[in-house]
């Protein structure tokens, strides 16, 4: 008895092994999917991650559970996702900032540019300056003269180390100065931001429904033509400040290692819901841009982390910008991880 026990084991273990990658990749997934969003509720980063979740999820054939991860720029809840086993039921939504120059600014418990898989680009967004609507200054002129009338009277919200970075350069640029708050994500800083509590606030294009409100004001845009949401709001270049001139990204990541028959089913799922009609017309009401589908491939997100990292992480060490106090700056070496 035990010896035919025996062999009926052996031919399962025998029948297991035989079992090609190829073959477990093919039942991906098989169970939910949670998707770490490294920022607040109600803010962009969330309402991108749930929009694509919601229409993934029928493509997959699983839901994909939402987890608001806060805290540290983003650090916590992509140290959850850079630790997570590489298999899939575990994917991470983030930006230029999350993914790319917390690395500059931080010492992190993981390689940003190595822990990493790409999946897919997902949108691209300039930055709104933003401020609270009893601001006396009637265009960016007038404002940049208040702020040097009073050198840090002002305060301007921190939800991320991008905003962080514009906040640094566009006092570089205009010889202001104003202290930074920091936030765990854009929501709580645009609540502040409409009850008075802040000054000023780089912010993202779905703000401009509160400008729109009469909430608060808007003085420029980073981007190098001006928003179809707001025709009336001027870039910075067209104000004198090309050096203000900029464009985010955000891109859909799983943790290094991922198979890449996972990483392609994921992929295919991102490109098909960002193709949907009802999603790409909810992306450009909140004044997102989308990337050709030629460039949704996890190569292309991969060349923009390189491209961002080579350009900031230098810029970030000259410019002696740090993270939030009391984080002391830490060098900024460039690895380039990711064939481009």
């Amino acid at each position: 008895m035990k010896r035919r026990q025996f062999l009926r084991f052996a031919a399962s273990a025998a029948a297991l092994a035989s079992i090609s990658p190829d073959a477990n990749a093919q039942t991906y997934p098989s169970r939910p999917i949670t998707m770490i969003v490294p920022a607040a509720a109600g803010g962009p980063t969330d309402v991108l991650g749930r929009l694509l979740a919601e229409r993934m999820r029928g493509l997959l054939g699983q839901p994909i559970i939402i987890q608001n991860v806060t805290g540290a720029d983003g650090r916590i809840g992509l140290d959850r996702a850079a630790g997570a086993k590489p298999d899939g039921n575990m994917i991470s939504i983030g930006n230029m900032s999350t993914h790319v120059l917390n690395g500059a600014f931080y010492p992190l418990g993981y390689d940003v540019l190595n822990a990493f898989a790409p999946i897919s680009p997902l949108i691209t967004t300039p930055l709104v300056l933003t401020a609270k609507k009893t601001i006396p200054a009637k265009d960016l002129p007038e404002l940049i003269t208040w702020l040097k009338a009073t050198p840090n009277g002002a305060s301007v919200g921190i939800p991320a180390v991008t905003f962080r970075l514009m906040a640094a350069f566009f006092q570089r640029q205009t010889g202001t100065q104003f202290t930074f708050v920091s936030y765990r994500g854009a929501a709580p800083a645009r609540q502040d931001l409409v009850a008075g509590e802040i000054d000023l606030l780089f912010d993202q294009p779905d703000a401009l429904t509160l400008v729109r409100a009469g909430s608060i004001k808007a003085y420029a845009v980073t981007s190098d033509a001006r928003v179809a949401l707001a025709p009336d709001i001027p870039t910075f270049a067209e104000s004198g400040l090309p050096a203000l001139s900029w464009s985010g990204w955000y891109g859909l990541f799983a943790p290094r290692g991922t198979p890449k028959d996972v990483i392609d089913k994921l992929n295919a799922a991102t490109v098909d819901a960002l193709a949907d009609p009802a999603v790409r017309s909810r992306l450009v009401d909140l004044g997102m841009g989308l990337f050709p589908p030629e460039q949704q491939t996890p190569d292309a997100l991969g060349t923009l982390m390189n491209a961002a990292a080579e350009k900031w992480w230098p810029l970030i060490k000259e410019f002696g910008i740090s993270g939030s106090a009391p984080t002391v700056p830490v060098p900024c070496v460039y690895r380039k991880p990711y064939p481009s």
